[in-house]
């Protein structure tokens, strides 16, 4: 028997090489006539390559029966595997704000084209001992029709923004609740994130429970927690499909619409609300910006203490509100009708890995990040016409941003920069979301906004490049947005006009 064994274990692994090599033929034919997705299909075949190569080293040591079960699993891979993410488009198709300028996308954009400042002296609560008593506050704002007011009494205001915003931005969309109700609720998903979270919540349950536990507001826990305000908004709309929140200081909102973005991409949704929501303005929060040195103090002249690249910038101005996107599968969005304002082309995120608050003295994440951006959106840098800078007004943040535009685009004399900042404030983790909504207007106008105060800019600042007093005609044709947090978090996204 032992003769008789050998042959015969000899001539099954034979017969399995065998096997195995005729379907690799057969394979390797069926992923070069791939098409319009060849390059993932190159990728996924050099990937089955090293699968196959790997299986054959170990191939003396199976039985033919484990080769003939492996060869059917990889089929099956073969046959589910997912299409390229570049064949799904992803459009904007709805828009929602809540902003010191307005609650409206055109009144909030016309108002930074005139040039209209959303700063003034804090009238929520006695900052008479502060040093720094201005901000970006919002001065009227009502939840009727917008949040149940059982839920509007007990909610902290990031919550109150992120629900208005992201259900005006439905509205905006044409998404009716006729509409939606037709939609498939497992692949629409919310995604809009909180750099503070629900502060005035937390804070007030510490106050209560000085006097008992029995004081505290029984929902101070998830109404404080950064997740909440998508859940809740995902609550009531039904929608089953990617749900949480990211929060990664002020580039929350960029972090956020680009993943929610990857998720149409990858087939994962169709329709993702995405953008950033804060309401950092209470004692506790402005009196944090103040201990770490980093607000105007410019008290006498609040809509003139927000001045980016300017020489007698003095620190940046805390804002509150939300912004929040519509996105869209593009034939999704064609097949229901929907108005498209723009076209997400794609984006980046990097990290300075240096310090807390301080971007790298060369800019060495912020130039990555752009140049990531520019790879994964398929454009090439004389493409960029139009950046809405991060630009907050502090002393090093605002250079080195600058240097690291002009390294990448400054060969493109038509390039415009400006800073919407300068007439918001920082809205912290909400920033890049009406910054987003910003360049989406500057796209639909052909008109981009203006920088104020910049009265005296720095000497190395080239004011050819920066946007004047005035607004400017721009026919945008691919807008550049970027957001940079504390922890030196950097991201920039990416938007063109749909084609």
């Amino acid at each position: 028997m032992a003769a008789v064994a050998t042959p015969l274990c000899t001539w099954l692994v034979a017969a399995c090489l065998s096997a195995a090599c005729d379907s690799d033929e057969h394979k390797q034919k069926h992923c070069c006539a791939g098409g319009s997705g060849a390059g993932g299909d190159a990728i996924f075949g050099q990937g089955r390559e090293r699968r196959r190569l790997g299986a054959r080293r170990r191939g003396a040591a199976r039985s033919g029966m484990a080769m003939a079960v492996a060869l059917q699993a990889e089929r099956s891979v073969i046959e589910k595997k997912k299409p390229d993410i570049k064949q799904r488009r992803v459009v904007v198709t709805g828009m929602g704000v809540v902003t010191p300028l307005g609650h409206d996308p055109d009144v909030f954009y016309n108002n930074l084209l005139d040039g209209v400042s959303g700063i003034s002296e804090i009238e929520r609560f006695d900052c008479s001992n502060f040093p720094t008593r201005i901000a970006g506050e919002i001065k009227s704002f009502s939840t009727d029709g917008w949040v149940a007011p059982k839920l509007a009494k007990r909610m902290d205001k990031f919550m109150l923004y992120l629900i208005t915003a992201g259900k005006k931005a439905l509205e905006n969309g044409g998404l009716t609740e006729e509409l939606r109700s037709e939609l498939d609720k497992t692949r629409c998903g919310v995604l809009i994130g909180s750099a503070m979270g629900g502060m005035k919540v937390f804070n007030d349950a510490i106050e209560a429970l000085r006097v008992s536990y029995k004081k505290m507001n029984p929902f101070c826990v998830p109404f404080a927690t950064t997740n909440m305000g998508s859940a809740i908004l995902a609550m009531d709309l039904g929608w089953m499909g990617p749900n949480y929140s990211i929060s990664t200081a002020c580039a929350t909102s960029n972090f956020c619409i680009l993943n929610a973005a990857n998720h149409i991409r990858r087939g994962e949704a169709d329709v993702m609300l995405c953008g950033g929501s804060d309401a950092p303005l209470i004692p506790i929060g402005l009196g944090g910006f103040v201990a770490c040195r980093a607000l105007s103090q410019r008290n006498s002249d609040p809509t003139k203490a927000s001045r980016p690249w300017d020489m007698d910038r003095d620190g940046f101005v805390m804002g509150e509100g939300a912004g929040v996107l519509v996105l869209e599968e593009l034939e999704h969005a064609k097949e229901r009708g929907a108005k498209i304002y723009a076209e997400f082309l794609g984006g980046s995120f990097t990290c300075d890995a240096y310090h807390m608050t301080e971007p790298h003295p060369e800019g060495r994440g912020i130039t990555l990040c752009i140049e990531k951006a520019l790879a994964d959106a398929g454009v090439a840098r004389e493409e960029i016409n139009y950046v809405n800078a991060h630009a907050t007004s502090t002393q090093s943040g605002d250079l080195k941003e600058y240097e690291a535009i002009v390294r990448c685009f400054g060969q493109n004399p038509q390039l415009r920069v400006n800073s919407t900042k300068s007439m918001t404030g920082h809205l912290i983790g909400a920033a890049g979301g009406i910054e987003a909504v910003a360049s989406i207007q500057a796209i639909r106008t052909g008109w981009v906004h203006p920088n104020l105060n910049l009265e005296n800019p720095e000497d190395i600042v080239d004011v050819g490049v920066l946007v004047g007093p005035q607004k400017e005609r721009c026919e945008v044709n691919v807008a550049l947005s970027n957001s940079f947090g504390f922890g030196g978090h950097n991201s920039s996204i990416l938007f063109a006009p749909f084609k």
